[in-house]
């Protein structure tokens, strides 16, 4: 199996297809595998790139380690492993983080960015606003009081169980990792100012479940308006992971933004 050696850790990749390249980064609850609905729909065109954050699935850190710090690192490192001279990124929520980043520290590279469920390191007063009312109302805790994993929501357990069913099980994969704890430093890691946002260079589709209980679907469309020429997609019936419980869509969306970019001389 492949595996990048990095500094006190063991990251996981695959690569699918041929052609430029597209990688994935998944969120808290996922890892390479999340993306089993769209590596398929993507490969024939584009080299997919998935991977297990450190600590997450199949990934390694030694006790002690980076953790979110290293996300960034992480992904440059995996990038220029790969040897490839730019690439497309799909983040996914916690994934936002570290595509986020990456963009920002590597503008050259970086053909194309979507942001799915996640403002990544955004520290702006509007959406801080939407994140404290939202933290106020607890609607992630009243799901968890009735057994329902926030990530999946109300209408994948009741409309599709078996890919409700199929969302916990990678999530459990994890198992090590003390989610909470990393879920509280990328909480403290939203430190980039909107100036520095809204010089992003690379085209950008921000996306968002109309009925996300995570990640606010407003904060999403305040990083959204930030970025000149940014696009805003809203799905509807669909929460926290659009990628997973609407891939039609979200392939859909995803594939008509790189299209556009690939274009763009």
């Amino acid at each position: 199996m492949p595996f990048l050696e990095r500094d006190g850790c063991q990251l996981y990749y695959e690569t699918h297809g041929a052609g430029p390249a597209l990688v994935f980064a998944h969120g808290l609850g996922g890892g390479h595998l999340s993306w089993w609905q769209q590596v398929p729909h993507f490969r024939d065109r584009y080299t997919c790139v998935t991977f297990d954050h450190r600590g997450f699935g199949l990934s390694r850190e030694a006790p002690g380690g980076r953790g979110p710090d290293a996300y960034v690192d992480d992904l440059a490192a995996l990038v220029d492993h790969l040897g490839v001279p730019d690439v497309r990124l799909v983040a996914q929520s916690m994934g936002g983080w570290t595509c986020l980043g990456y963009a920002l520290r590597h503008p050259e590279r970086v053909r194309a960015l979507v942001m799915a469920s996640t403002t990544g390191t955004l520290d702006d007063p509007e959406t801080l606003a939407i994140f404290r009312a939202h933290g106020a109302a607890q609607p992630e805790k009243a799901l968890f009081a009735r057994g329902i994993h926030p990530a999946c929501g109300e209408r994948m357990a009741r409309e599709q169980p078996a890919l409700y069913f199929l969302y916990r099980e990678v999530d459990a994969l994890s198992h090590d990792l003390d989610k909470d704890a990393v879920r509280k430093k990328l909480i403290a890691m939203r430190t980039t100012p909107r100036a520095a946002i809204a010089a992003l260079r690379a085209p950008l589709l921000c996306v968002t479940g109309e009925e996300d209980v995570v990640i606010p679907p407003a904060a999403v469309a305040v990083l959204a308006s930030i970025v000149p020429g940014a696009r805003l997609a809203r799905v509807p019936e669909a929460g926290h992971s659009v990628y997973w419980e609407r891939p039609d869509a979200f392939n859909h969306l995803v594939d008509g933004f790189l299209r556009n970019a690939d274009r763009a001389p």
